[in-house]
């Protein structure tokens, strides 16, 4: 299994010295029975004080202070790990089979805790979204949950055209239908809105990509030079299983995840304020490296404990 490693670097530019805000920080993944989490740091221009915390999903947060003005903010965040993807399963084959086919109730001991994940955030007046979702059943039978899943998801990829977009903020579910293209975390959001319009549980995450095969093909997958943006599913028998309408992608197999939300804007890698005059902003750039190593000496946890690996305190 890989051993990878990942600088992330972003630098605003202003044209006169202006005071920031604090700026709230999700760049350090969780340990999982799928990642071992070997470093983390974070360096600051101008220097920052800072603070570690857990969001209402459990997710680590930074909040970083800056005492100092600046023209130029320079933020870095490298983390190495070693990643364990699951072998590619049939997702059809670890479904509960009441869940089998669409419709189907979750377990009532679970719907509490699914809570607003399975439920409509974004308005669809004209029911865009609900009919793009409706042509993913079966009109000559039930509709395989699995089918379903996968056919969404390759769909996205194939109907939809990508564009990288630097802008904040993710494009309303009906907005995306409408232009027929969007950057990854749209794509997202629109696999979301729409499963959770057929009663799918669904939530949104962030982190990284990355494949050192396809990186040099003729095909490479998309996403792999920034942060990546995705969504999982709850899929009674399989769990939170991820899906990648990006680039086609089912499970985690090439997705490092970092924070898992209900909507976008919980999960920003870095979100912040600063002071000054309006034309003060002159621009803002972002560098993500991957870098994929060699096997690690140690073997995967097991499956049924989370890994015990040693990581360096959060700098």
């Amino acid at each position: 299994m890989p051993r990878v490693a990942i600088t992330h670097r972003t630098v605003y530019n202003y044209a006169n010295p202006v005071t920031f805000g604090d700026h709230r920080l999700m760049t350090r993944p969780r340990d999982s029975h799928d990642l071992r989490l070997i470093d983390a740091t974070l360096s600051f221009s101008p220097s920052a004080k800072l603070r570690w915390k857990h969001d209402v999903f459990g997710n680590s947060v930074a909040v970083a202070h800056f005492p100092e003005q600046a023209n130029r903010l320079s933020i870095e965040s490298h983390i190495v790990l070693d990643h364990f993807p699951p072998v590619p399963a049939d997702l059809a084959a670890m479904v509960e089979p009441f869940a089998e086919t669409i419709p189907f109730a979750y377990p009532p001991e679970e719907v509490p805790d699914l809570g607003r994940t399975a439920e409509r955030h974004f308005p669809d007046p004209d029911r865009a979204v609900d009919a793009w979702a409706k042509k993913f059943l079966s009109t000559e039978g039930p509709t395989r949950t699995a089918s379903l899943l996968v056919g969404m998801t390759n769909a996205i990829k194939a109907d939809f055209r990508y564009e990288s977009r630097d802008e904040e903020g993710t494009r309303s579910p009906t907005e995306t239908l409408s232009l027929g293209s969007g950057a990854c975390r749209d794509f997202a959001l629109l696999m979301m809105e729409a499963c959770r319009a057929l009663g799918l549980a669904a939530r949104f995450v962030s982190g990284y990509l990355y494949d050192a095969a396809l990186a040099d093909s003729d095909t490479p997958v998309v996403g792999g030079g920034a942060t990546h943006a995705w969504c999982d599913v709850y899929v009674p028998g399989a769990g939170w299983v991820e899906f990648d309408p990006t680039n086609g992608l089912i499970g985690g197999r090439n997705l490092i995840r970092v924070a898992v939300a209900r909507q976008p804007s919980q999960a920003v890698p870095i979100g912040g304020s600063y002071t000054g005059q309006p034309n003060d902003f002159l621009g803002m750039n972002v560098e993500v490296t991957v870098e994929v190593g060699e096997r690690p000496a140690t073997p995967p946890p097991p499956e049924v404990q989370a890994p015990t690996g040693v990581e360096s305190a959060p700098a």
